[in-house]
Formats: structure tokens, C-alpha cells, sequence
């Protein structure tokens, strides 16, 4: 029988899938999807007409310092493009070079230093500019903003509760408990304390039958880290949307919840799709790189099938992980 080769992400390469023809029901990619001719640009015009907030060059007037909170290695931001509009825009509001700091939002995961750290900001950003790695489990780095009405215990990285203007950046992209990452992930989990990620990345969040993939009304992880996300404090994000050759086709400012509401509603237009029948075997991956570090990022490639029910009898995941050892800061008793 004649046989379908279907290549898929593995680590920086690919690796390939043989199936028989009359075997494979249906092949789940996102669709084709066009990059921004002008990317830089894009990103301009964003900072200049946010969404449901001032512009950014407005908004840092005034203000005596900014921290600028990005995503760890784990995720592929394109901070080189996204992030020397946002730090033109600050030093030209009158915020000083020196009173500009970059936080990584590492959450639970290792900090980036070294050759990670130029990797991920670019080796001119990382020698003018202040870029230092949040740590969730150095509690006296933390500031305690008590218990939330959902009994979160909120201790947040002092350094994003000091700062004076608080910008968010970020990836959208389909997420296994928020439904969907960026906007409000780049406070929760992403610098708050081990303490924090305890509850919301524990069994009885992960467990409700809302906490799923691709959505956001009803979901209490979302709903929950909005909320709290809105009461800690965030004036401005910076979100984008990537096609699947990890180009740049959208950037989304502004509030915190509508311009991360805005860039969900494009991207589904392109990473939803229809299961017809229900199948004896589904193989999927995470992406490939960076998406293969930490261990527990791989597990993105069965997020869908595993919360569509009777989808499959049984699940394949090529994976790779370069550091099987960043799997978690939880003990095995949390």
C-alpha cells in the first residue's frame, strides 16, 4: 500500500511520519497564512493606534521608570522586531535608558543567561539595556499582595510592582489551561512566585472542564488571571500572532484584555479546524524548537486531541527534549 510521508517539527529539524494512504483521515495544520510585508512598521503604527488605551508614547510621559516584561527562551517572540519600537518610543517619551529595565518572564522555568539571553533579545539590547531574569522561587524578591477571592496567594515580582509603567509583550497562541497564551500570562504565571503558580497551576484549576484549549469565556484560569492580572496592574501590551513558519502577521496593543481579545479572534481564523470523526490514532508535535524546552512545553502537540473527547484510542508525540531536566519546580508532593 502506497504510503504518505508527512514531515513535522522536531527540535530544530524535522521528522518524518509514514502513513498508509488509505489509513490517514486528515492532515490538521494551520492554514496558509501571509507574513506583514512591513513588520517594523506594523509595529509602529500599533504603539501609535493601541487598542482601548492612549498610545504608548502618551502613556509613558511623565513616568519616571518602565519595566518591560517578555517571554522566556520557551516561547518564539520575535523580540528583536518587537521590542526596539517599544524601547525608541520610551527613551523619546523622556524615560532614561537607565530607568528602562527588560524582565523575562521565566514563571516557573530556569532563567536565560549567556548565549540564551543574546538569543532571545538580540546582542545590541542585551549590552544597552538592563535584562534581568525573573525567579519564582526567591520569595524575598517578591512582593505579598495577600490572598485573592479565589484564594491565590499573590506575591508578584517587586521589580514589575515598583516599576512606574508596566508593558506587557507576548505571543498569542492556543494554550492548554488559558485557553489561549499572551495578555495576562505575561503577569500569571509569568512573574509571580512559586507560591502563586502553586494554586493556579495545580490540580483543582487544571482539573475543571472549562480549563481547556481554544477558549476563553467561562474558563476560570483565564477568567482568574485576568482579574487578577487587572488588580496587580498593567498599562499596556504588546501581543503578536505568528504563522507556522514562525513570521510575523499580526500585532496587537493596547488594554490589556482587548487588544489580547482582538488577536485571538484573527488567529482563530487560521488554527481552527473541524474533527469530523473520531480516529484510532492521532500523532501530533509541539512545534519544534523552542517549543522542546522545557520537557512540559512538548506537551503541546497533544493538547487538542487529548481535550476533544472520544477524538482518539491513542495518542503519539515525537518529541525532543534538550533539557529533560526542566520539567518542573513542583515537588512531588504538590
Amino acid at each position: 500500500m502506497k504510503k504518505i510521508c508527512i514531515d513535522m517539527a522536531y527540535g530544530k529539524g524535522t521528522a518524518s511520519v509514514h502513513v498508509p494512504e488509505g489509513n490517514l483521515d486528515k492532515i490538521f495544520r494551520v492554514h496558509p497564512w501571509e507574513p506583514l510585508v512591513q513588520p517594523t512598521q506594523a509595529v509602529e503604527q500599533s504603539l501609535l493606534n493601541p487598542i482601548g488605551t492612549p498610545p504608548l508614547q502618551e502613556l509613558a510621559q511623565g513616568r519616571r521608570d518602565a519595566v518591560v516584561v517578555i517571554s522566556d527562551i520557551t516561547r518564539p517572540v520575535p523580540n528583536r522586531l518587537i521590542l526596539p519600537p517599544i524601547l525608541e518610543t520610551l527613551e523619546q517619551s523622556g524615560i532614561p535608558r537607565e530607568k528602562i529595565l527588560i524582565l523575562i518572564a521565566t514563571g516557573m522555568h530556569r532563567p536565560n543567561e549567556g548565549e540564551e539571553l543574546i538569543e532571545l533579545v538580540g546582542e545590541e539590547i542585551a549590552e544597552k539595556y538592563r535584562v534581568e531574569n525573573h525567579s519564582g522561587t526567591d520569595r524575598e524578591a517578591h512582593v505579598d499582595l495577600g490572598i485573592s477571592e479565589e484564594g491565590v496567594p499573590l506575591l508578584v515580582d517587586r521589580r514589575y510592582i515598583e516599576a512606574d509603567l508596566r508593558i506587557l509583550t507576548g505571543l498569542i497562541e492556543p494554550h492548554l489551561m488559558a485557553g489561549y497564551s499572551g495578555g495576562r500570562k505575561g503577569v500569571l504565571p509569568g512573574v509571580c512566585s512559586l507560591e502563586t503558580m502553586k494554586v493556579m497551576h495545580g490540580y483543582k484549576v487544571i482539573q475543571h472542564p472549562l480549563t481547556v484549549v481554544g477558549r476563553l469565556d467561562d474558563n476560570p484560569f483565564h477568567l482568574t488571571a485576568l482579574r487578577l492580572t487587572r488588580q496587580i496592574g498593567a498599562d499596556f501590551i504588546v501581543n503578536v500572532i505568528l504563522n507556522e513558519r514562525r513570521e510575523l502577521t499580526g500585532v496587537f496593543s493596547g488594554d490589556l484584555d482587548q487588544a489580547h481579545r482582538a488577536g485571538v479572534a484573527e488567529l482563530e481564523k487560521f488554527v481552527v479546524d473541524e474533527i469530523e470523526q473520531p480516529v484510532d490514532i492521532v500523532v501530533g508535535c509541539s512545534g519544534g524548537y523552542p517549543s522542546t524546552r522545557p520537557f512540559t512545553s512538548a506537551s503541546k502537540g497533544w493538547w487538542p486531541p487529548k481535550k476533544s473527547s472520544n477524538l482518539a484510542e491513542r495518542l503519539s508525540l515525537p518529541h525532543i527534549s534538550e533539557k529533560a531536566w526542566e520539567v518542573s519546580l513542583f515537588s512531588s508532593g504538590e
